[in-house]
């Protein structure tokens, strides 16, 4: 019998600032998805916030038209900048494949409803 640990996608880490161009992050996103790769978004402050939020809006439509449709856990987080503590807003962002899809082999196992 197999962990969920097993199945678990790796991770990739994005840092947004208010400054990030919302159309770059979405491209990084959609590959990253795209590869099997879960992505994680973290922003510090309420301009930095928004453009996470309008690049996972634009991946969204990146990936849509390709059958893989993504969701979004939002958390907070506490980090460390410059010796400050900051709370920081992080976003888990998983793809939710549609039927039709093949989802990358690594991720596939004996419980696939979709195939």
């Amino acid at each position: 019998m197999s962990t969920s640990s097993e199945h678990r996608p790796e991770t990739g880490c994005l840092k947004v600032s208010s400054k990030s161009s919302p159309a770059s992050v979405a491209g990084a996103i959609a590959g990253m998805i795209k590869d099997g790769v879960s992505v994680e978004i973290q922003s510090v402050g309420a301009g930095a916030v928004n453009q996470a939020v309008k690049a996972i809006a634009i991946s969204r439509g990146f990936l849509s038209p390709i059958g893989i449709e993504i969701y979004c856990i939002p958390a907070f987080a506490d980090i460390v900048i410059d010796g400050e503590y900051r709370t920081a807003i992080r976003f888990t962002v998983e793809p939710r494949y549609t039927r039709g899809v093949q989802r990358p082999a690594e991720q596939q196992d004996e419980f696939d409803l979709d195939r």
